[in-house]
């Protein structure tokens, strides 16, 4: 036996094993493959290709919030005000067309103040040592604010470019159609995956999320990364927020009421530890297709309220904190 084939088994065993830093990952991943098959032998028409690109076309802005959620977390923080950023994006990008903006220059304004938000509390929370809970619940009532001194009642968008890219669609093998928003958050996924696993800010990342202070010896520059994550959590916001206003044409200071929620239980749910250092932006996709795809097994049966939606997550997210736990306790600290 080579010394690679050997080194891929466990110790004392003759069976392969998984490396156990992916073990909440592949949970997630056989999660959302038994939920679906559930529902492809429950209800004929659920296991079409259409159906499940329905998956990412309904939880695009959610995918994206993911992701920003997945960094700072990932760090040990976290951002309460995602939701609250996702409104007021809305709230901007209804405004500025209304008022006649460009779409390009929308697009960018409404990326530039959310990344700006994020910068600054990422900014407050280092230099003033607060803690990320506080800083971001002040944010989340700071931007949910923000959005009723625009406008107090709902904002139609009717620009005709903008409803373009709402209404505009990709053809796929198998008369399957992709909305852009859902190749946005695809592609958003990409790139998270790239920065977290092939950049030396990645890397940091997982550093800081591990022990800040041992990073700290390292030279790693964990300023620049708490910071960073932070940024990174305001600018996914930010582009939620235009694919949510893609997705219900308008601008309301009432959207995304605890958005905030659904995206720290998809990163839960997708593996992300709460305390950091451990967790995979792909884990936190797979979340939140568990999660839609609960939310169709319901619309598909018709006869369930939509807060048994909410139970559902309830109890998977207990199931993964315990199954983290408990893979914690039984490998020991993960180094």
């Amino acid at each position: 036996m080579t010394v690679s084939s050997a080194s891929s088994k466990a110790p004392g065993r003759g069976r392969l094993t998984p490396p156990r830093r992916f073990v909440p990952l592949l949970a997630t991943v056989a999660l959302f493959l038994a939920t679906f098959g559930v529902g492809a032998l429950r209800y004929e028409a659920f296991a079409s290709g259409q159906v499940f690109a329905n998956l990412f076309i309904d939880n695009a802005f959610l995918i994206v919030l993911a992701v920003g959620m997945t960094f700072v977390i990932l760090t040990g923080g976290i951002d309460l005000s995602v939701g609250s950023v996702v409104a007021l994006s809305t709230m901007v990008a209804a405004a500025t067309l209304r008022d006649g903006w460009p779409v390009p220059l929308v697009v960018l304004a409404v990326l530039v103040l959310g990344t700006g938000f994020g910068l600054l509390m990422g900014m407050v929370i280092h230099h003033f040592d607060i803690q990320p809970f506080v800083v971001t619940l002040a944010g989340m009532f700071l931007a949910r604010g923000l959005c009723f001194v625009i406008d107090v009642e709902s904002v139609s968008i009717k620009d005709e470019g903008f409803r373009d890219l709402a209404t505009g669609v990709i053809e796929l093998p198998g008369d399957v159609r992709l909305t852009y928003g859902a190749v946005v958050a695809l592609l958003v996924v990409a790139v998270a995956v790239y920065v977290l696993h092939r950049t030396r800010f990645g890397r940091t990342v997982y550093a800081v999320g591990g022990s800040e202070q041992s990073a700290l010896l390292m030279g790693l520059a964990t300023a620049r990364v708490k910071v960073g994550v932070y940024a990174i959590s305001g600018f996914c916001s930010a582009l939620a927020g235009l694919l949510f206003a893609l997705y219900m044409l308008s601008g309301y200071g009432l959207h995304a009421v605890g958005m905030e929620l659904e995206a720290i239980a998809a990163v839960v749910i997708g593996g992300t530890v709460l305390t950091g250092g451990s967790g995979y932006v792909v884990g936190s996709m797979v979340g939140v297709l568990v999660l839609g795809t609960i939310q169709t097994i319901i619309s598909f049966e018709g006869t369930l309220s939509s807060w048994w939606t909410k139970i559902v997550v309830g109890l998977l997210l207990l199931v993964f904190i315990v199954l983290q736990r408990a893979v914690a306790r039984r490998t020991g600290p993960a180094r």
